[in-house]
C-alpha cells in the first residue's frame, strides 16, 4: 500500500501541476519539469516514512565496502544492459520512423503512445513474478513445482491480458482515427500498421511475465545477452526493411520479430533442464547473501 498511495499522491501533484504551471501560469516545458520534479521528491520522502513506519532507517547512510560494491555491480550490470539494449532498439525504430516523412512520423507517435499505454498494463505480472518468484526458487519454502504453476497461471493471465488490450488497442485507432489526428495520410498510415501492432501487443503480457521470473531468478547473465542479441538482430532487420522501401509497417514488423523473439528465448530457457524453474544448483544464488541493502 505504501508505494501505491505514494503512486496516486505524486500523479495527483504531476498533474494538478501541470494544469496549474503550464495552462494558467503558462511556465511550458519548465513548468512541467518543475511538476513531475515536485511529484518526484513527494513520492521518494512518502515511501522513506513508510520504510521508517515498519522499522527500517531509510535516512541511514553508510559507505558500501568493495566486495559489496562489486556484489552490487554484479546484480545491476547485466539488468542494465538488458535496460539499454530494449532502449536502444526503441530508439532505433524512432530513428528510422522520423526519415520517412511527416505524415509517417505522426501516425508513429500515435502508434506507440498507444502501445505503451497498453504494454504497461502487463508490467504487474512482472512484478507478481520478481515479488513471490524468489522466496519459491531459493527461499526458506522452496518448491519449483508452485513455481511453476505460477508461472503458468502469470502465462494465462498474461495471454488473456494481451488478447484484451490488442483488440483494444488496435480497435480504437481503426475505428475512432480521428480523435487522434483529422489528417486522411496520417490515419491511413495509422491503418498500415494496425495488424503488426496487434501482433506485437498480444504477447507483451507474456514477455513481461517471463522476464519477470528470469529477473527473480537471477539468471541476469542470459537475459541480458538474450535481450543484446533481440536488439541487435532487429537492428538489422530495421536496416534491411528501410533499404527496401518497407515503411512504418517493416519498422512495426521488425517490432513484432523483437517482442516474439523475447518470448520463445525466455520461455525456451524456463522450461529447460538447465533453467531456474527445474534446476536444483543452488550457486547461482549466492549473490542473495548481501550484508546490506
Amino acid at each position: 500500500w505504501g508505494p501505491l498511495k505514494a503512486l496516486a499522491v505524486a500523479s495527483a501533484v504531476n498533474g494538478i501541476g501541470d494544469v496549474v504551471l503550464c495552462t494558467f501560469l503558462g511556465y511550458g516545458i519548465a513548468g512541467a519539469a518543475w511538476a513531475t520534479m515536485v511529484s518526484q521528491v513527494i513520492a521518494g520522502y512518502m515511501m522513506i516514512e513508510d520504510l521508517n513506519k515498519k522499522g527500517y532507517n531509510a535516512f541511514s547512510i553508510s559507505v558500501p565496502s568493495s566486495r559489496e560494491l562489486l556484489q552490487i555491480f554484479m546484480l545491476s550490470a547485466p539488468v542494465f544492459v538488458t535496460m539499454m539494449s530494449k532502449v536502444a532498439f526503441y530508439s532505433l525504430i524512432v530513428y528510422f520512423a522520423t526519415s520517412m516523412g511527416t505524415h509517417t512520423v505522426a501516425a508513429h507517435q500515435i502508434m506507440i503512445q498507444m502501445y505503451c499505454m497498453c504494454s504497461v498494463w502487463g508490467e504487474p505480472l512482472s512484478q507478481t513474478a520478481q515479488s513471490f518468484m524468489p522466496e519459491l526458487i531459493y527461499g526458506a519454502n522452496r518448491s519449483l513445482a508452485k513455481a511453476r504453476l505460477l508461472l503458468k497461471s502469470l502465462l494465462i493471465i498474461g495471454a488473456l491480458s494481451g488478447l484484451i488490450l490488442g483488440s483494444i488497442g488496435t480497435a480504437v485507432p481503426w475505428l475512432l482515427p480521428k480523435i487522434f489526428s483529422p489528417d486522411p495520410e496520417v490515419i491511413q498510415e495509422v491503418h498500415k500498421v494496425l495488424i503488426p501492432y496487434f501482433v506485437a501487443l498480444c504477447v507483451t503480457p507474456c514477455v513481461h511475465s517471463l522476464e519477470g521470473t528470469l529477473l527473480a531468478g537471477r539468471d541476469l547473465k542470459f537475459i541480458s545477452l538474450s535481450m543484446s542479441g533481440c536488439s541487435s538482430l532487429g537492428a538489422l532487420f530495421l536496416l534491411l526493411v528501410s533499404s527496401r522501401g518497407y515503411g512504418l509497417s517493416g519498422c512495426w514488423f521488425a517490432l513484432v520479430g523483437f517482442q516474439w523473439s523475447r518470448f520463445s528465448i525466455a520461455l525456451r530457457r524456463l522450461i529447460s533442464p538447465d533453467g531456474v524453474l527445474y534446476s536444483e544448483d543452488l550457486t547461482r544464488y549466492q549473490l542473495g547473501k548481501l550484508s546490506a541493502a
